[in-house]
Protein backbone atom coordinates (compact mmCIF):
# COMPACT_ATOMS: atom_id res chain seq x y z
CA UNK A 1 0.00 0.00 0.00
CA UNK A 2 1.56 3.25 -1.10
CA UNK A 3 1.23 6.11 1.36
CA UNK A 4 1.77 9.80 0.63
CA UNK A 5 5.51 10.44 0.61
CA UNK A 6 5.45 13.97 -0.77
CA UNK A 7 6.34 15.50 2.60
CA UNK A 8 9.39 13.26 3.06
CA UNK A 9 12.97 14.32 2.54
CA UNK A 10 15.30 13.13 -0.18
CA UNK A 11 18.17 10.67 0.07
CA UNK A 12 19.17 9.34 3.46
CA UNK A 13 16.82 11.75 5.28
CA UNK A 14 13.82 10.30 3.42
CA UNK A 15 15.12 6.79 4.05
CA UNK A 16 15.40 7.42 7.79
CA UNK A 17 11.92 8.95 7.88
CA UNK A 18 10.48 5.93 6.06
CA UNK A 19 12.40 3.62 8.40
CA UNK A 20 10.98 5.34 11.48
CA UNK A 21 7.45 5.03 10.12
CA UNK A 22 8.06 1.34 9.44
CA UNK A 23 9.57 0.81 12.90
CA UNK A 24 6.49 2.36 14.53
CA UNK A 25 4.21 0.17 12.41
CA UNK A 26 6.26 -2.94 13.24
CA UNK A 27 6.18 -2.18 16.96
CA UNK A 28 2.44 -1.51 16.99
CA UNK A 29 1.62 -4.61 14.95
CA UNK A 30 3.89 -6.76 17.10
CA UNK A 31 1.98 -5.68 20.21
CA UNK A 32 -1.32 -6.43 18.45
CA UNK A 33 -0.16 -9.89 17.41
CA UNK A 34 1.41 -10.47 20.83
CA UNK A 35 -1.97 -9.80 22.41
CA UNK A 36 -3.72 -12.08 19.91
CA UNK A 37 -1.04 -14.73 20.29
CA UNK A 38 -1.30 -14.85 24.06
CA UNK A 39 -5.03 -15.45 23.77
CA UNK A 40 -4.59 -18.20 21.15
CA UNK A 41 -1.41 -19.88 22.37
CA UNK A 42 0.92 -18.78 19.56
CA UNK A 43 4.68 -19.01 19.78
CA UNK A 44 7.14 -16.20 19.19
CA UNK A 45 7.69 -17.23 15.60
CA UNK A 46 4.06 -16.78 14.61
CA UNK A 47 3.82 -13.39 16.32
CA UNK A 48 7.02 -12.13 14.73
CA UNK A 49 6.21 -13.58 11.31
CA UNK A 50 2.73 -12.13 11.02
CA UNK A 51 3.91 -8.78 12.36
CA UNK A 52 6.73 -8.61 9.81
CA UNK A 53 4.51 -9.66 6.93
CA UNK A 54 1.74 -7.17 7.67
CA UNK A 55 4.05 -4.26 8.57
CA UNK A 56 6.04 -4.82 5.37
CA UNK A 57 2.85 -4.99 3.32
CA UNK A 58 1.58 -1.75 4.86
CA UNK A 59 4.76 0.33 4.75
CA UNK A 60 7.28 -1.03 2.24
CA UNK A 61 5.14 -2.62 -0.46
CA UNK A 62 4.88 0.54 -2.57
CA UNK A 63 8.62 1.04 -2.84
CA UNK A 64 9.26 -2.69 -3.31
CA UNK A 65 6.72 -2.75 -6.13
CA UNK A 66 8.31 0.27 -7.79
CA UNK A 67 11.73 -1.40 -7.58
CA UNK A 68 10.35 -4.56 -9.17
CA UNK A 69 8.39 -2.70 -11.84
CA UNK A 70 11.23 -0.46 -12.98
CA UNK A 71 13.63 -3.40 -13.14
CA UNK A 72 11.42 -6.01 -14.80
CA UNK A 73 8.43 -4.15 -16.24
CA UNK A 74 8.19 -3.72 -19.97
CA UNK A 75 8.30 -0.01 -20.67
CA UNK A 76 7.86 0.43 -24.40
CA UNK A 77 8.70 4.10 -24.68
CA UNK A 78 10.73 6.83 -23.06
CA UNK A 79 7.58 8.90 -22.56
CA UNK A 80 5.94 6.10 -20.53
CA UNK A 81 9.05 5.82 -18.37
CA UNK A 82 9.00 9.58 -17.71
CA UNK A 83 5.32 9.45 -16.74
CA UNK A 84 5.86 6.53 -14.37
CA UNK A 85 8.94 8.10 -12.77
CA UNK A 86 7.09 11.39 -12.26
CA UNK A 87 4.67 9.58 -9.93
CA UNK A 88 7.45 8.29 -7.67
CA UNK A 89 8.85 10.39 -4.84
CA UNK A 90 12.68 10.49 -5.03
CA UNK A 91 13.23 7.78 -7.64
CA UNK A 92 17.02 8.13 -7.32
CA UNK A 93 16.97 6.72 -3.78
CA UNK A 94 14.10 4.27 -4.02
CA UNK A 95 16.30 1.29 -3.10
CA UNK A 96 17.69 3.06 -0.04
CA UNK A 97 14.17 3.91 1.12
CA UNK A 98 13.02 0.30 0.65
CA UNK A 99 16.03 -0.97 2.61
CA UNK A 100 15.39 1.48 5.44
CA UNK A 101 11.73 0.43 5.53
CA UNK A 102 12.64 -3.25 5.84
CA UNK A 103 15.24 -2.54 8.51
CA UNK A 104 12.76 -0.31 10.33
CA UNK A 105 10.15 -3.07 10.44
CA UNK A 106 12.74 -5.50 11.80
CA UNK A 107 13.92 -2.98 14.41
CA UNK A 108 10.38 -2.18 15.56
CA UNK A 109 9.55 -5.86 15.97
CA UNK A 110 12.82 -6.47 17.81
CA UNK A 111 12.10 -3.66 20.27
CA UNK A 112 8.60 -5.05 20.81
CA UNK A 113 9.99 -8.54 21.37
CA UNK A 114 12.53 -7.26 23.92
CA UNK A 115 9.83 -5.37 25.83
CA UNK A 116 7.25 -8.19 25.63
CA UNK A 117 9.64 -10.99 26.60
CA UNK A 118 9.95 -9.45 30.05
CA UNK A 119 13.65 -10.06 30.65
CA UNK A 120 14.93 -6.85 29.10
CA UNK A 121 16.39 -5.73 32.41
CA UNK A 122 18.59 -8.82 32.52
CA UNK A 123 19.59 -8.35 28.87
CA UNK A 124 20.46 -4.66 29.05
CA UNK A 125 20.85 -4.01 32.76
CA UNK A 126 24.52 -4.85 33.08
CA UNK A 127 26.28 -6.74 35.85
CA UNK A 128 25.58 -6.30 39.53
Amino acid sequence: MQYDQSWMGYGIVGGLQAGLISAAAGLLLFFVFHWLGRRNGWGWGQKIGWSFLLATALTASGDLWNLFYFNYGRLQSLQLLKVKLAGVHDPDHMGLRALCELLGVALGIYVGWVVASGDWRRRFGGRR
